[in-house]
C-alpha cells in the first residue's frame, strides 16, 4: 500500500504538501497536522454533535453581514442543520430546523439573495428554500415548474430545466485520505467512506466533504490567514 502510495506522489509534492482532490484520492497532512501546516483535515468527531450525523445534500450561504452558513440536509430531507462555518478553525453549531419535505432534496440555484430552489429526487418537483431567517428557513412548495427533469445552475442568474430524464441520486464516491507530511516514514491512510458531496468556500480555501461518516472539512490555514489580514487591513481604512 505504501509502495503505490509512494508513486502517485512526487516528490515536489512531498515537499510542499500541497492536496490533490480527485475522485478516490485526496492528499493531505495528518489530521492533528502543526497549524503551520498547509492543510488540516478535520473529522466529524472534532465538529459540533449534528456534524457527525449522515446527510443527503449541503449548500454555502454567505449572508449580508459577512457569515457563511453551511445548511445539511438530513433525515430524508426532513431536518435541516446549520453551521456557522465564517471561521473554520472555529466552526459553530447554529442549531436545526424541521421541513415539511416530501422526501431527500438536492439544493439547485439561488433564486435571488434569500431564496433557494431544491428539487426533490424521484422526480417529485421543486421547492424553494426561504432564506430571510437564516436560522429558522421553511420549505414552499415552488410554482410553475412543470418539467421533472434536471436544472443546470446559471451562475448566480438562474437556470435551465432540461426534458430528459434525471438521476435519482448523486454519485456516491469511496476517497482516502493519505498523510504525505512525512512521506519518508510512511504515507498515513484515512478512509472517506460513501462521501455524497463536495463543496468549497474559495474565500477561506476550505473544503467540505459530505460523507458516510458526516461531515469531514479540509482546512487551508494560510489562506484563512490571508483572508483575516485583508478582512482587518480593509476594517481599518
Amino acid at each position: 500500500m505504501t509502495a503505490n502510495l509512494n508513486n502517485q506522489f512526487s516528490d515536489r509534492v512531498r515537499r510542499t504538501a500541497i492536496a490533490t482532490v480527485v475522485t478516490g484520492i485526496l492528499a493531505v497532512p495528518a489530521v492533528h497536522a502543526h497549524p503551520a501546516g498547509n492543510l488540516i483535515l478535520v473529522p466529524p468527531t472534532d465538529l459540533p454533535a449534528m456534524a457527525r450525523q449522515p446527510g443527503e445534500s449541503m449548500f454555502l450561504y454567505a449572508t449580508p453581514d459577512d457569515k457563511t452558513h453551511l445548511y445539511i440536509e438530513q433525515d430524508q430531507g426532513t431536518r435541516l442543520s446549520i453551521f456557522d462555518v465564517t471561521d473554520p478553525s472555529h466552526i459553530k453549531d447554529e442549531g436545526s430546523v424541521q421541513l415539511t419535505a416530501r422526501g431527500p432534496f438536492d439544493f439547485v440555484s439561488s433564486l435571488g439573495s434569500q431564496e433557494e430552489l431544491v428539487r426533490f429526487r424521484r422526480d417529485q418537483g421543486y421547492a424553494v428554500l426561504d432564506l430571510h431567517e437564516v436560522k429558522g428557513p421553511t420549505l414552499e412548495e415552488a410554482h410553475g415548474l412543470t418539467l421533472k427533469s434536471p436544472t443546470t445552475p446559471l451562475r448566480a442568474d438562474g437556470f435551465v430545466v432540461t426534458s430528459w430524464a434525471a438521476a435519482d441520486q448523486q454519485p456516491i464516491r469511496n476517497h482516502q485520505v493519505a498523510d504525505t507530511t512525512h512521506a519518508q516514514q510512511g504515507n498515513r491512510l484515512f478512509d472517506l467512506k460513501g462521501v455524497r458531496e463536495e463543496i468549497a468556500n474559495n474565500d477561506t480555501g476550505t473544503t467540505f466533504l459530505l460523507a458516510e461518516g458526516g461531515l469531514y472539512v479540509i482546512r487551508r490555514p494560510a489562506v484563512e490567514a490571508a483572508k483575516k489580514f485583508h478582512d482587518s487591513a480593509y476594517a481599518g481604512e
